[in-house]
């Protein structure tokens, strides 16, 4: 629990609304993904123009149909031999978004999301593929959720004690940012993408 007593799930909800919420006010409408009849999300609301729609982070759990199994990373676990942290799969299954853009005393920062259930089977790969080479580099296991303006620089969580650390990809995380994910989260600001 946090110090607002607000679940980690709870932030992420309460977050992403936050975010579209500010979309509203600063532009006048839901937040824009360009839309691709391949790739369909529950997250996609109306047509904003002919090639882009408005969109909203939804729950996981709203979005599943009755016969649909619950996102899960027993897969993955079980591929990698290893127990992730609770933090990562409560993260990657709360919601299905497009990428949050997000704002600490760091500097800026993208929240990463699955847009659908295809993309959550995406994620899994890249983070399957991101804890090999952090076995291979004999480095401690992290899983990313964020990326950052930087280039190679990413956000992830150190999978045994669930602190949120910078690390450049390829090296050990070098900077830690908070103890635990639902502070982190609480320390972070929404930011509306600039539109050149």
């Amino acid at each position: 629990m946090t110090s607002s007593n607000k679940t980690l799930a709870e932030l992420i909800i309460n977050f992403s609304h936050n975010y579209c919420q500010l979309h509203v006010e600063k532009l006048g409408h839901l937040p824009l993904v360009e839309h691709d009849k391949q790739w369909l999300s529950s997250c996609e609301v109306a047509a904003h123009d002919e090639t882009h729609h408005l969109w909203q982070a939804v729950t996981v759990k709203s979005a599943r149909t009755n016969n649909e199994e619950e996102l899960s990373f027993s897969n993955v676990e079980s591929a990698l031999n290893l127990t992730l942290h609770q933090d990562v799969k409560t993260y990657f299954t709360t919601i299905f978004s497009s990428d949050i853009e997000a704002q600490c005393l760091e500097g800026k920062l993208t929240l990463l999301f699955a847009w659908n259930k295809d993309d959550f089977g995406r994620l899994q790969e890249n983070i399957i593929g991101h804890i090999l080479m952090k076995q291979k580099l004999k480095q401690a296991e992290t899983v990313f959720f964020a990326v950052t303006d930087e280039e190679d620089m990413i956000i992830s969580i150190d999978n045994n004690s669930g602190e949120v650390w910078v690390e450049q990809v390829g090296c050990k995380p070098h900077k830690k940012l908070s103890d635990t994910l639902a502070q982190f989260i609480e320390q972070i600001t929404p930011e509306i993408p600039s539109i050149d």
